[in-house]
């Protein structure tokens, strides 16, 4: 028999999942296949890694990345199938692997690291990231600016921000077609934290 959830005193409310800090990500969220936005042996896909780190510098274990971009031709509708589920147990079974869908999900791993391959965007110059942590009753949203991409000089974010800030929102280069970009959820003395975007 199933455990029944605990009840309120008489005048008080049990906090909901909202109101709480988890994680709850790892239960539901992730899914099978979801850092390979790129279909299986395409030959012009990047690969976006990184760490999520929290105030005192320390990786965070918990944290989920949502990745959502154009197509390489700019297209922004993606094909269906990123949450595809098992017809008989509903299990979420992933992508076809041959279509790409604009969307990605990815856990942290112990190390607090993250890993995506993907295609480049067309017609933007990064890839929009969406930050679930521990600490965290929101999301955060993020941009990922990829270094070589064409259209960095004339991006109006990019444009308004100071060097020092600027640079927490561009990826580094490692080898061709590996970018690293880091997400630091607040200032650590030493290191900027990453700018994030507020979405009204």
């Amino acid at each position: 028999m199933p455990a029944t959830p605990p009840a309120a005193a008489p005048g008080k409310l049990l906090p909901t999942p909202s109101q709480t800090v988890g994680p709850f990500y790892g239960y539901a969220l992730p899914f099978a296949g979801g850092g390979d936005l790129a279909p299986a042996g395409h030959p012009g896909t990047v690969i976006l890694h990184g760490h999520v780190h929290d105030g005192a510098g320390a990786p965070v274990p918990d944290a989920l990345i949502e990745v959502w971009q154009p197509a390489p031709d700019g297209s922004r509708h993606g094909a269906p199938g990123s949450l595809r589920r098992d017809p008989v147990t509903g299990a979420v079974i992933g992508r076809r692997g041959l279509a790409f869908t604009g969307f990605g999900r990815v856990p942290t791993d112990a190390d607090g690291h993250y890993t995506v391959t993907t295609l480049p965007p067309g017609g933007s110059p990064y890839l929009a990231l969406v930050v679930f942590a521990r600490g965290l009753t929101h999301h955060l949203h993020t941009r990922a600016y990829l270094h070589d991409a064409p259209g960095l000089d004339g991006d109006p974010l990019l444009a308004r921000l100071p060097e020092e800030r600027r640079a927490t929102l561009l990826t580094t280069p490692e080898e061709t077609g590996i970018h690293r970009f880091d997400i630091r959820l607040q200032y650590d003395g030493v290191h900027e934290e990453t700018v994030f975007l507020d979405f009204a």
